[in-house]
């Protein structure tokens, strides 16, 4: 895999731009030779549909306070920072896949559940090219994750054969939710690395805004089995009792061989019809058991792909927001069953043609990306930036008129502060201003507080996602709407 030196330069001028001096039981030992060893090149968004999957189902019940899954894919030290209650970080990947398929589960979500199952056999970070990552030791609580472990990287000692197997028995867990098990090949890792590659050229990739995933969108996804040996694999695997597949409140489940129409893109096999549109304004609805005239519709997802995406009614109610006659007691679960329906009538209807130009891969993208802006919905539901709108924080170069990358708050308008070569610098100024002039709440504060520790235990472009991802906000997307103000003045 790929890997690369630590830049010793920019270390040092960060630390130069950084906050006072910290007392001394904060110092680091700084290791020269340490920083010499070449290391992997991070690759934890290369497989972004299934994070943001994960992360909508996590955070509908979430008690060991994760902050979020890319964490559960970052090397020890650097997923130390969102690991919340969890102690053993050799297992925080796993539990992460655990908890979020727990939550899709009681929600009735096929979907939620396959993401989970394939968001478990991802490979994690490693220290350099060749090395494997150290398996949990601890039992999931799902028999379904626990028979899953993380992909290897392909150029560790016998990671063909381990991460083959690591496949077919993924498959055999997507069968048995109901879901299809071709999917498991989208688990893949990269092509292996060259161990004695000394360039820094690789194979990776870890693109923060590629909805979909670099891996897939740069066709750098290698496969560990064929479609053949998948569909040996799952051979007699039914699907088992109590699944959301078998429960009455989820939505009819097509069997992998069942329909030869029916196709991946519908992410885990769920068989819904298609929805028309319906105004944003008010829908009709029902929430356990009791008669509503009209409530409001929570899915404002705009992308209309093969139909627009059912509205999320909410109302009074145990379960307050229903979609298609399905009621739910989070907004989350909710949200994201609105976008697998819309998925699978998009995919339907590219299989059968009526969408001429429009492929499969097309209604996964849209697919994610409504599962991002539920994410995005749900965080920013519980935090209030008082009178101050998106505090995300970009890494770019050319900030300020500088030749090297920096950091630098999106919204000057709310956190107008020049760039930095240290987060710290920024990301301090922002949690201070939301609490000092923006007059954020309590909650707000303490996620930005949160929002620093993690940003501080990472570097570069993965020190702001940290940071972004414990707000639920996006730096790229506020760069666009800024972009498109710009264009319009």
């Amino acid at each position: 895999m790929k890997y690369e030196s630590l830049p010793i330069v920019a270390v040092f001028l960060g630390l130069a731009t950084a906050a006072p001096t910290p007392a001394a039981k904060n110092v680091v030992t700084f290791s020269l030779a340490r920083a010499m060893v070449p290391r992997e090149v991070p690759q934890e968004h290369s497989h972004n549909r299934f994070l943001d999957g994960v992360r909508v189902n996590l955070n509908l019940n979430n008690p060991n306070q994760i902050q979020d899954p890319v964490f559960g894919l970052l090397g020890n030290a650097a997923a130390a920072a969102g690991a919340g209650k969890i102690t053993n970080l050799d297992c925080l990947h796993q539990a992460t896949a655990d908890q979020a398929f727990t939550n899709a589960k009681a929600a009735g979500n096929v979907t939620g559940q396959a993401d989970a199952l394939i968001f478990a056999a991802l490979e994690r970070n490693t220290g350099k090219v060749g090395l494997a990552s150290v398996l949990c030791t601890e039992t999931a609580v799902n028999p379904e994750i626990a028979a899953i472990s993380q992909h290897q990287d392909p150029a560790s000692s016998g990671a063909a054969a381990i991460n083959k197997k690591i496949v077919l028995a993924l498959a055999q867990q997507l069968a048995s939710i109901g879901a299809d098990p071709q999917l498991a090949l989208l688990s893949g890792t990269f092509a292996p690395g060259n161990v004695n590659d000394n360039t820094g050229k690789g194979n990776t990739c870890d693109t923060a805004d590629d909805v979909e995933g670099c891996i897939f969108s740069q066709n750098l996804l290698v496969d560990d089995a064929t479609a053949a040996e998948i569909t040996a694999a799952v051979s007699g695997v039914a699907v088992a009792a109590g699944t959301a597949a078998n429960s009455p409140a989820a939505s009819p489940v097509a069997s992998p061989a069942a329909s030869p129409a029916a196709s991946p893109a519908a992410s885990s096999g769920e068989a819904c019809p298609t929805t028309p549109a319906v105004p944003a304004t008010s829908v009709a609805a029902a929430s356990s058991g009791n008669a509503v005239a009209s409530a409001t519709n929570e899915q404002t997802f705009t992308g209309t792909l093969g139909g627009a995406a059912p509205p999320v009614a909410s109302s009074a109610g145990d379960r307050p927001f229903s979609v298609n006659g399905n009621t739910f007691v989070n907004l989350g679960a909710a949200l994201q069953r609105s976008c697998a329906i819309q998925n699978n009538a998009c995919a339907n209807a590219a299989n059968s043609g009526s969408l001429p130009g429009t492929s499969v891969g097309d209604c996964n993208a849209q697919e994610t990306a409504c599962n991002a802006a539920a994410s995005a919905k749900v965080k920013r539901a519980a935090l209030d930036f008082g009178s101050c709108s998106d505090p995300a924080i970009e890494f770019a170069p050319g900030l300020d008129g500088r030749t090297e990358n920096s950091f630098q708050a999106v919204n000057q308008v709310d956190f107008n502060h020049g760039s930095a070569l240290n987060i710290k610098v920024i990301s301090s100024f922002v949690c201070q201003q939301l609490q000092n002039k923006c007059k954020a709440s309590a909650a707000t504060i303490a996620a930005c507080t949160t929002a620093q520790t993690a940003a501080n235990a990472a570097t570069g472009q993965a020190a702001a996602d940290a940071f972004n991802s414990a707000l639920g906000v996006s730096a790229a997307k506020m760069i666009k709407r800024a972009n498109a103000a710009f264009v319009q003045i």
